[in-house]
């Protein structure tokens, strides 16, 4: 949080309406399409994080029911309560309660549903179809193959990409600007590098970064975010492939416990610099290769640091072939 004012500012800068978010053009133009006719399909919103799947349906109730838009949009969120007595209760009782307002259809926003059970998902298709006509479901995951094909099938399907680099540099520079942070382009480049489109992870850098100065560098925004620095992450890899690997141990030793990076950041990192590192394709194929094995082993709980250790042997034993 700001220090003075305690805003979190990917709340207190969400656009509130459709004509206000950046990226996403060909999504926001059908969504506005949706509004000037006042009519809704039921729409499933698909995408990585932070590409504006919330904002968008916030920014669609704001436009479609205006100062009323509170009283006919509620927020779920699927991964607090993911099985089928959330959907008999809470769902069932909003859905099947008429509005009061000028629009003849409320909407029920539930994110995170590819966390809901497949039980819970065949629940929530029977309500989509019982209630379409006072309640419109707009759903957000962020794997759209883990949303049951009958739900596919009812939804108007919107895809999100990643946000351009472009576009998320000109928020971060008007939140900048409205904040009063200076904020160097070498700590935008930082940003973009580490976030790769999340708008929402770029807003919250930047604000961690702020608050250790209103002068904002790339050394900052490492600082306060633990995640290594390239050229930290290119030692490590350096050291590896010249085949000191008690050096390259050292060095994630370092990355681990003083910067104290996880062993997904490190390894993230590791896959941003396999493109620049001075070897061959074939081995640049192999190493992507081990950084997927590395980085599913550590989503299954195994320990960070002896994975990616076991990179690092791998690395150097190639190497000494």
């Amino acid at each position: 949080m700001d220090r003075v004012t305690g805003d979190i500012w990917i709340e207190k800068y969400r656009p509130r309406s459709l004509k206000e978010m950046i990226g996403q053009e060909a999504i926001v133009h059908l969504l506005q399409a949706y509004v000037a006719r006042r009519t809704l399909p039921h729409l499933l919103f698909a995408g990585p994080p932070g590409t504006g799947k919330t904002t968008a349906a916030i920014a669609l109730a704001h436009d479609l029911f205006g100062d009323e838009w509170r009283e006919a949009f509620l927020e779920l969120n699927a991964s607090d309560e993911r099985g089928i007595d959330t959907v008999r209760g809470t769902i069932k009782n909003y859905a099947r309660s008429a509005t009061l307002g000028s629009v003849p259809f409320k909407i029920l926003f539930l994110d995170e549903a590819d966390m809901l059970t497949s039980e819970a998902q065949s629940s929530l298709r029977r309500l989509m179809e019982r209630y379409a006509t006072i309640c419109r479901f707009v759903i957000s995951c962020n794997y759209s193959s883990r949303i049951i094909p009958p739900i596919q099938s009812r939804c108007a399907v919107f895809r999100f990409r990643p946000l351009k680099a472009e576009d998320v540099k000109s928020y971060l520079e008007r939140i900048a600007k409205a904040e009063g942070k200076t904020v160097e382009p070498s700590a935008i480049d930082a940003i973009l590098q580490v976030s790769m489109g999340d708008m929402r992870q770029s807003v919250n850098i930047l604000q961690q970064a702020s608050a250790i100065s209103d002068r904002v560098d790339a050394d900052k925004v490492y600082e306060s975010s633990a995640l290594p620095m390239p050229k930290e992450v290119e030692g490590l890899i350096t050291s590896a492939l010249e085949g000191r690997f008690r050096e390259s141990r050292e060095r994630l030793q370092s990355l681990l416990t003083e910067k104290g990076a996880s062993g997904e950041d490190i390894v993230r990192a590791i896959h941003a610099q396999v493109q620049t590192l001075p070897i061959p394709e074939v081995d640049k194929m192999r190493l992507i290769d081990s950084l997927a094995e590395v980085e599913f082993r550590l989503a299954e709980g195994a320990t960070p640091r002896i994975q990616v250790e076991a990179l690092l042997a791998r690395l150097v034993a190639s190497r000494l072939k």
